[in-house]
């Protein structure tokens, strides 16, 4: 329940970017920087709070097998993005990409409060400008405002479902608890270098557009430590 809730905080932020949006489409560099530091703000949530879990439990077939299926499911969630054309079908990859997102975010509040608590912050940057792209590319199709508005919030309810997704994993024996957690940490890593950065250096690139990484890696670890 307490993974729901903290959930309706990126589905908040997915419906804000969506409507600035609609309203003012944000520069590159500006949009370039905010993805370099979701990412880096992601990174941090991930080293510092998911894989010190998964070590813990010491237990490489449940972190093989986790893992190896995360890279598994994000792999094939690329693919059937690359294959993706129209609006539909971008609506389909975004879906599924932000229902994982969700589960992702079940699986922290699984290893810990603090870990979700951190990870809600991650990700809430990350759908954020997630909405924004949505937004974007359905304005290309759709004329009505309000309507895209109402497409992309309608999305975002994907969010709380992977949640809720992950809410009985928290009965299971600490080592399938590991597993689990193994596959959200390959799937944090992906959005980081596979989505974030690289959309990210498709946009203008300076060295303080480039610093924000560090910012935000820096700044949740800072976050994490005043959480202690």
């Amino acid at each position: 329940m307490q993974a729901f809730t903290f959930t309706l905080i990126p589905v908040a932020a997915v419906v804000l970017g969506s409507l600035f949006a609609v309203s003012r489409r944000p520069s590159d560099a500006f949009v370039s920087a905010m993805q370099h530091l979701a990412a880096g703000v992601v990174f941090a949530a991930a080293a510092a709070e998911i894989l010190p879990q998964v070590m813990h439990e010491a237990s490489p077939i449940a972190t093989f097998t986790g893992g190896a299926l995360g890279v598994a499911v994000m792999l094939s969630l690329k693919a059937f993005e690359g294959r993706a054309s129209g609006p539909v079908a971008m609506l389909g990859a975004v879906g599924v990409d932000i229902l994982v997102d969700g589960l992702v975010l079940g699986l922290a509040f699984v290893a810990g409060e603090k870990a979700g608590i951190l990870l809600t912050v991650a990700l809430t940057l990350e759908v954020l400008f997630l909405g924004l792209t949505m937004t974007t590319e359905l304005g290309k199709t759709i004329g009505s405002k309000p309507r895209i508005v109402a497409i992309t919030a309608g999305i975002a309810l994907l969010l709380p479902a992977g949640a809720a997704l992950a809410t009985p994993i928290a009965a299971f024996p600490p080592v399938v608890i590991a597993g689990f957690l193994s596959f959200g940490l390959m799937a944090l890593l992906y959005l980081v270098t596979e989505e974030l950065l690289v959309e990210a250096h498709e946009k203008p690139d300076t060295p303080l557009i480039s610093a924000m990484f560090f910012v935000g890696f820096l700044g949740l670890l800072l976050v994490e430590e005043l959480l202690i």
